[in-house]
């Protein structure tokens, strides 16, 4: 059986792998989620939801410093990554032993075919059918939540860095109708205070850097008319079954701003 990747790559299966390796948290979950509890073999350090699968499950290093003799051990039929969050190199390195199925997903909609491929993939069509069908159904429940406001969304301080377009982070703003305030530059791009003026709101996310109360001290007052918001930052970045936690928060959010 041949089966294109994220990347247009193809690779060929014998049969539905039965030795599943994981590389990233938001599909270790999801993949979780659909039921291969068994055949999940190893996963990252960084794969903490569920918790149970994270205590029972191997692990096999980081996301960007695999332990490559560690999944070799394993002899996975299939190790599944992200081109973002991997490394090229390591990933060129266990390609050479295994098959290795790529995701890249920047927008809500490459998050869905990520998860229709991968169901697919591992014999759980109808189940990653049934999950993206929950997952739309709560979207659009929250399609004119935010009303147009303008938010920038902090991802790293010292310096300070934000979401930009051409993000996941920014295909969850347009979702919920939320206008990012750096949607005319790209990526993760270094800021300062005085970019921020005409923002309504500054969410100041839990990850990749870990914000706290005493940052948004630091920041109020700098930009008129502007609330800081600390914000559970999995529920913008992570793809997959956590979608399905998104709504319910958001609609939280909301009624947390002023």
């Amino acid at each position: 059986m041949l089966f294109e990747d994220q990347l247009h790559r193809t690779i060929e299966l014998n049969e539905v792998p039965k030795r599943i390796v994981s590389l990233i948290p938001s599909q270790s979950e999801y993949l979780w989620d659909l039921g291969l509890k068994k055949e999940l073999v190893g996963i990252s350090k960084f794969c903490i939801h569920p918790k149970e699968m994270f205590e029972s499950v191997q692990r096999i290093g980081g996301t960007k410093n695999i332990d490559i003799q560690r999944i070799i051990s394993l002899q996975p039929d299939i190790i599944i990554g992200n081109k973002e969050e991997n490394v090229k190199e390591q990933i060129e390195e266990l390609s050479k032993h295994f098959p290795v199925w790529m995701s890249d997903v920047n927008t809500i909609d490459e998050a869905y075919d990520m998860m229709l491929k991968l169901g697919e993939l591992c014999g759980k069509k109808k189940e990653s059918e049934n999950m993206l069908s929950e997952i739309i159904t709560g979207m659009n429940e929250i399609s004119n939540l935010f009303g147009g406001k303008r938010v920038a969304y902090f991802i790293w301080n010292d310096p300070y860095m934000v979401a930009a377009s051409d993000t996941f982070i920014d295909s969850i703003m347009k979702e919920c109708d939320i206008i990012n305030h750096f949607k005319d530059r790209t990526r993760y791009p270094e800021i300062t205070v005085s970019d921020l003026n005409g923002a309504n709101y500054c969410f100041l996310s839990s990850e990749p850097f870990p914000f706290e109360q005493k940052h948004i001290k630091e920041l109020e007052g700098t930009v008129k008319n502007c609330q800081f918001v600390l914000v559970d930052g999995e529920m913008f970045s992570w793809y997959g079954s956590h979608l399905r936690q998104l709504p319910n928060y958001l609609k939280k959010l909301k009624k947390q701003l002023s």
